[in-house]
């Protein structure tokens, strides 16, 4: 995602950086869906409501097979199919997304209108914490309760932050009050794989009840010097910064696959 950016200097990579091990988590583990054929009518659903989070959906969807690698660099360029927020004429991308609070509101009509159409796929919607200040987002919960879409995944993105800074507005307990609404909902750190693997298994569940992963991430991760910028909504790198992010990033890879040699030389 780094190497996507600079062609531009700026993007929205703290949020990207924070929402990737849910998408990899999702893509490599969970959903059903082909790149070969991505118009599959008995594809999972996977809706991005923040589309300003297309950063690393586009690396996902690279990574998947949807998206040729070396198009990633064009990401946000003028004339670009990459945009900084998505559109859905972009390969593997469900719906147009940045106009926030409107996601899950059409997940729940997708997740209705496949259970009409008997089909087994399921639909998972990716929306944020600055989302639940929207009314459109409590009125979507409201309606997939009523209408028992149990074939319905949310996976709520609570990283704290919103484009003018810290979400102020008194959210919490934001599992509370979506369990409250008729969701079976369960917390997570939305940065550890293990725990979202876990999750999402447990989401399979056909009971009459929509399910909803709150997933706490932060932004930036794991690069420490995005994680600890006061202002990481939108993030703009000086052409000096790079080097040293990628090495910060390197470091924490190559840190990450020392551990897992260790651990795998004492089973």
């Amino acid at each position: 995602m780094l190497g996507m950016a600079q062609g531009k200097g700026e993007g929205y990579i703290a949020q990207g950086l924070g929402i990737a091990d849910c998408l990899a988590a999702l893509y490599f583990g969970e959903l059903r869906h082909d790149p070969r054929n991505p118009d599959w009518p008995d594809r999972d659903r996977f809706l991005l409501s923040t589309g300003h989070y297309s950063i690393a959906m586009y690396a996902v969807l690279a990574e998947a097979g949807y998206l040729p690698p070396d198009e990633l660099p064009s990401y946000g360029l003028n004339g670009s199919r990459l945009p900084m927020s998505t559109f859905d004429d972009t390969v593997g991308i469900e719906i147009v997304g940045g106009s926030l609070g409107q996601g899950l509101g059409q997940a729940v009509g997708m997740a209705v209108g496949l259970r009409l159409d008997g089909s087994s796929a399921r639909v998972f919607c990716e929306f944020s914490d600055g989302e639940l200040q929207e009314g459109s987002t409590w009125e979507a919960l409201m309606a997939g309760a009523t209408f028992r879409c149990d074939n319905l995944i949310a996976l709520v993105d609570c990283n704290g932050i919103q484009a003018d800074g810290v979400v102020t507005v008194q959210l919490e307990p934001v599992v509370d009050k979506i369990a409250a609404f008729g969701w079976d909902t369960v917390e997570v750190d939305g940065n550890d794989l293990a725990a979202l693997t876990d999750a999402l298994a447990r989401a399979r569940r056909q009971d009459g009840r929509p399910k909803a992963i709150v997933l706490r991430t932060t932004p930036g991760y794991p690069v420490r010097t995005i994680m600890e910028r006061e202002r990481a909504h939108f993030v703009r790198i000086g052409d000096d910064e790079w080097d040293a992010l990628r090495a910060e990033l390197d470091a924490v890879h190559a840190a990450e696959r020392a551990e897992d040699h260790v651990e795998a030389a004492h089973v």
